[in-house]
């Protein structure tokens, strides 16, 4: 109980972040103008900082994304190459002894290296998690999985279907009958709705899936050293590429079992169907994901889509299934992290998933879907809570997932465990305190300062001349001067980040999707929207969802609505 209590002011950083806010608009330059200079300047600058440096990092990542795209094409280009003299060399074995014998080793060594390519050490479980989704999305979201060269030997699906869903099992039984041969294994499970504990969502239904999807793999003899759990959505398409690299990485890795591995996040399945709002909120979104992967210390977070062994799994207790947890994707990160005293990190894979827009069946169903999903998603805003609780905190008891098999976990944490810890709650903080906070501030708090402290009339005068700190103080004239002219400053890093993002987007979709129809120069008035999509999807929804913090409720299971169709 104690312990308890002591956690609990942690609980109230986020809504008090919102209130803060809202109420220093107004309140601000009325009652502390002083403090309230020096507020504005030093949260521009280091929001202005932040911006600067994503930009860098986002950079880093688009090159490097591009650098692995075509890097994959020129292999398969050389494979090609490779595979058309394999089949000449069968062609003309009837030559000369002479020939024979030489063109022998160049056969052998060609195969050997395209055995090692298509040959896997590893067997990849896909989990699917869904509810109420559509079964053509459903469908052609494991077709792609399925066209992977190793699908048939080394490739696992576990559908995880939800039990409250009407007629789930028809759709199950059908996606069943269509992949039966496609996959090494085809697993459904079907997550009860009335577990006790349990808030209902991706996080749940994921953890019931690969508790039961590992058992029946280990029943099947499939050793869980070689299992690597890929975490996704619905509708995320999932390259051969991406698959490639994480095997490359958790084989180069000095310990891959403390690894997490998250790609990037791409819109470009159903982008042009959308409101540009909407398309533009998803651009920003996708571009904040791939900016906090060039992290030096791996301390990032994966988002939608993300892999890791069955080990690590194992070793944290799996997906945590509580309110706490809506954003499994962040929590689970966050919870390997502090499982394994700070030895879990996140491994970026410079490869795009490609997402599908929400979309629904006319341009303000569109907009208000969008808006319910940006509400559920910044409901992880309790991972803002749950991180300064295990970084800062008092646990009230010890977790039966904090006790390893590994000996080396369950004696030696990171070298720089607390510096870790600071750094990863400074993250988290950024991640929902940013949103919450930069809307209101970025767009009001100077034009309602200056509103406030120097309005058009005086007759509308609510600070008197004498107790105007502009108007007296040279310093906080000077202060007020910088302030305005950093707001002005903001937005530069966004529009540096974008351009690098169109280039980004053409590449992708023309040399790894190839695709013929890509973003013009007609997609540069999607920009004008920026504003609505700022406010509409991010600062309005974390504000509701920061203050909703403050009275916990069960949230409806709600999902985003798409539309699909099937060619």
């Amino acid at each position: 109980m104690k312990a308890s209590l002591l956690n609990y002011p942690f609980e109230l950083v986020a809504p008090m972040a919102a209130l803060g806010s809202v109420l220093l608009l107004p309140l601000g330059p009325l009652l502390i103008p002083r403090t309230y200079i020096c507020f504005l300047l030093v949260y521009f600058t280091v929001f202005l900082y932040t911006q600067v440096s994503h930009l860098f990092k986002f950079y880093i990542t688009a090159t490097k994304m591009k650098k692995n795209i075509r890097a994959w094409n020129q292999r398969s280009v050389t494979e090609e190459e490779e595979g058309d003299k394999i089949n000449n060399v069968n062609v003309n074995k009837n030559s000369t002894r002479e020939r024979i014998t030489s063109t022998d080793q160049d056969l052998e060594d060609m195969e050997t290296s395209l055995k090692l390519y298509d040959d896997s050490h590893f067997i990849h479980a896909f989990i699917v998690p869904n509810y109420a989704e559509p079964e053509a999305l459903l469908r052609d979201t494991i077709k792609r999985i399925a066209n992977h060269k190793n699908a048939q030997t080394n490739y696992v699906i576990i559908l995880a279907m939800e039990a409250a869903e009407l007629n789930h099992e028809a759709k199950a039984n059908s996606l069943t009958e269509y992949f039966k041969d496609s996959f090494l294994h085809f697993i459904v499970t079907a997550h009860p709705a009335d577990i006790p504990g349990e808030a209902r969502g991706k996080g749940s239904n994921v953890s019931f899936a690969a508790r039961h999807g590992c058992a029946q793999m280990i029943q099947h003899g499939i050793d869980r050293r070689r299992v690597v759990i890929t975490v996704s959505d619905s509708d995320s398409s999932i390259p051969e590429l991406y698959v490639k690299e994480v095997e490359k990485s958790f084989t180069q890795a000095e310990d891959p079992y403390f690894l997490l591995f998250a790609p990037p996040i791409f819109f470009s399945r159903n982008c042009f169907d959308v409101p540009a709002a909407v398309r533009m909120t998803d651009i920003t979104w996708s571009a904040m994901v791939m900016s906090s992967l060039s992290n030096s210390r791996g301390l990032a977070f994966p988002c939608s889509t993300y892999s890791l062994s069955m080990v690590l799994a194992e070793r944290v207790g799996y997906w945590d299934t509580d309110a706490d947890a809506v954003g499994e994707d962040m929590h689970m990160m966050l919870k390997c992290f502090f499982k394994t005293d700070g030895l879990a990190r996140c491994c970026p894979i410079f490869v795009p998933i490609n997402l599908t827009n929400v979309q629904s069946d006319g341009y303000f169903s569109s907009m208000n879907a969008r808006f319910v999903q940006a509400k559920r998603h910044y409901n992880g805003v309790a991972d803002l809570a749950y991180t300064l609780r295990n970084a800062f905190g008092v646990k009230d008891t010890i977790d039966a997932g904090h006790v390893f098999a590994s000996k080396k976990t369950s004696i030696y944490a990171a070298p720089n465990f607390w510096l870790d810890k600071l750094v990863i709650s400074i993250k988290v903080m950024e991640a929902h305190l940013i949103p919450v906070t930069s809307g209101w501030l970025m767009f009001a708090a100077v034009p309602l300062m200056q509103f406030i402290l120097f309005p058009p009339s005086s007759f509308s005068a609510f600070v008197q001349p004498e107790d105007n700190p502009i108007l007296t103080s040279e310093f906080y004239s000077n202060l007020w001067n910088v302030v305005r002219v950093i707001t002005v400053l903001l937005p530069f890093p966004l529009f540096g980040t974008l351009a690098v993002y169109e280039v980004l987007h053409r590449v992708v979709d023309r040399e790894l999707y190839h695709k013929s129809h890509t973003r013009t120069w007609r997609n540069m008035f999607d920009y004008i929207s920026l504003p609505v999509a700022a406010w509409a999807f991010l600062t309005i929804p974390s504000t509701i969802a920061s203050i909703k913090r403050l009275y916990k409720t069960n949230n409806e299971y709600i999902v985003a609505e798409k539309f699909f169709d099937e060619e």
